[in-house]
């Protein structure tokens, strides 16, 4: 059965609708949830001017603080219904791999996550953090649209 649910979130309601479900299924389970906030790094380019560009340094450590935000969030409903949570934020460049990645060392059962059903060139352009995971992913994901 499940008992540890990883939850990643992009702050955005239709990732906490996926929260709000997690924590349910593990209240209802006595499970644990494992949030999870990635923040993309710096987009450095070597052909940008330098004197354009913002602190790689800055930038990071506020992505970070955001990421933190939304792993607060997920930390903060699992309490208020009982649950136990333990939170992560990781700077990477591929989502989607790194959510794999700490399923993994997490000893996470499932994933619990929503997509944004972006189509045509958002799709195109963007990608699917969601389809990535889906296809990298050995155990069940429930995906929330």
């Amino acid at each position: 059965m499940f008992t540890t649910i990883l939850v990643p979130t992009d702050g955005s309601e239709l990732a906490d609708k996926a929260v709000r479900a997690a924590v349910e299924f593990a209240k209802s389970l006595q499970g644990r949830i494992v949030g999870l906030a990635v923040a993309a790094p710096y987009p450095y380019s070597p052909l940008a001017e330098p004197v354009f560009l913002p602190d790689p340094v800055t930038y990071d450590k506020g992505v970070l603080e955001v990421a933190q935000v939304y792993a607060d969030r997920v930390k903060a409903a699992a309490e208020q219904a009982g649950v136990p949570c333990e939170t992560f934020t990781a700077l990477a460049t591929d989502p989607a791999k790194e959510i794999v990645d700490t399923a993994a060392r997490q000893g996470c059962d499932v994933v619990f996550m929503a997509s944004h059903g972006r189509h045509g060139i958002q799709k195109l352009f963007l990608g699917s953090v969601t389809q990535k995971v889906l296809a990298l992913s050995t155990l069940p994901v429930l995906v929330f649209r």
